[in-house]
């Protein structure tokens, strides 16, 4: 290819964000940057640049994609659009699932989403996946039970992140039952 010519590549900007997820899971977010997103998309660093004016763009990309997993599995979870299951049971199961599934996944996740504390270009995203999940889970509960749940379940992702120690099902069932309990929720087991 000549020098000047471009090349079509649809999926370039795409590439760019799984590289700078892929970047940050392996640095951390201080390894971020438009030429370590550039060179592990293999793409040139005007690319990175012109998809993703700042670093803060492309992180805010990022973060979009990586929060996907959790809220689209409470979305898509059968158990919990049924009036019937026991919430709590499935919240408890549903988080086990994801912190088995991907643990270096989940990280990632939380890295990102905290890196909202120091970047408030990503509190909006951060915002919206609180009030995703919380959307969902109001379908089975009021709004201030289900951010209330929101909370809980991270707390407790992030004890299990930070602690090393392996994640307690029925631990994580009893204090989601607590919380619907004290709402005035209640499963069909009395939770």
């Amino acid at each position: 290819m000549s020098p000047g010519v471009r090349r079509y590549d649809p999926d370039r900007r795409q590439r760019i964000i799984d590289a700078a997820i892929r970047v940050v899971g392996a640095k951390g977010i201080a390894g971020l940057s438009h030429r370590s997103a550039a060179a592990e998309a293999d793409v040139p660093l005007g690319s990175t640049t012109y998809h993703f004016k700042t670093l803060d763009d492309l992180l805010v990309a990022a973060l979009r994609q990586a929060n996907e997993g959790f809220a689209r599995a409470v979305a898509d979870s059968a158990a919990l659009a049924d009036p019937e299951a026991d919430l709590a049971r499935t919240l408890a199961r549903l988080l086990g699932e994801l912190l088995a599934a991907d643990r270096s996944g989940v990280e990632l996740e939380y890295e990102l989403y905290l890196a909202a504390l120091r970047r408030p270009a990503l509190r909006p995203v951060a915002s919206q996946w609180c009030e995703s999940v919380s959307g969902a889970l109001a379908e089975r509960t009021d709004p201030v039970t289900a951010r209330a749940l929101v909370a809980v379940m991270d707390g407790i992702g992030l004890q299990v992140l930070l602690t090393d120690t392996p994640y307690d099902e029925p631990y994580a069932r009893e204090v989601l039952g607590r919380v619907l309990r004290g709402s005035g929720s209640s499963g069909p087991s009395g939770v």
